[in-house]
């Protein structure tokens, strides 16, 4: 037991690691070593209470007091880890509509991608598929990927070209945006390109 003091230090770097993303509002590279090593260090915790209980199986009365130490650090470490990838996912969605929900566009950030671990790269995938199959419900009624920061007032907008985005499919018809160009363009049609940066309202 001279190692007990140690347990509960990763589940702690990686609550930190967490708390500096935030304070920076941005998504750091995910610590797949730090992860790891924390589910080892609960399979070792395991193992050790069960050996305990086998110890002190023909005993009565309350556990030894080692047991609930143990036990208290194995809670702990899996609240930590909890807590790390639930405020991942929180980031990810975030940065999902952030992107208008446009998921190879931010998926083709390489610089972002290179901070994902495959798992969260699943995990924004069946994210996009569902709400995809949710939206596909009421498509012509209500567009839930739009922004709602900012309602829009008007149903045409007069836009800029900011990036290359190519020949974009309308209700009425094909429009071929080139670079520095202005359009009056149905909301509806264009919103995704503005909300992804593609476009920008004048």
């Amino acid at each position: 037991m001279s190692d007990t003091h140690q347990y509960g230090d990763n589940g702690t770097k990686l609550l930190m690691e967490s708390r500096r993303s935030t304070q920076t509002d941005t998504l750091m590279k995910y610590n797949d070593t730090l992860v790891r090593t924390l589910i080892r260090e609960q399979r070792d915790l395991e193992k050790l209470a069960t050996s305990l209980l086998e110890a002190d199986h023909n005993l009565r009365g309350p556990p030894p007091p080692a047991l609930l130490i143990i036990q208290t650090t194995i809670n702990r470490n899996k609240r930590c880890l909890l807590a790390y990838h639930a405020h991942r996912t929180s980031m990810l969605q975030n940065m999902y509509w952030k992107y208008g929900g446009a998921l190879p566009h931010l998926l083709s950030d390489p610089d972002l991608r290179s901070r994902l671990s495959p798992h969260e790269v699943d995990y924004l995938r069946q994210y996009n598929s569902s709400l995809m199959d949710f939206r596909s419900d009421f498509t012509y009624e209500l567009d839930i990927m739009s922004g709602i920061e900012k309602p829009p007032t008007e149903i045409q907008v007069r836009v800029r070209v900011a990036r290359e985005c190519g020949v974009v499919q309308t209700e009425n018809g094909t429009i071929d945006f080139k670079p520095g160009e202005r359009y009056v363009v149905r909301r509806a049609d264009v919103e995704h390109l503005i909300v992804q940066g593609y476009l920008e309202e004048i």
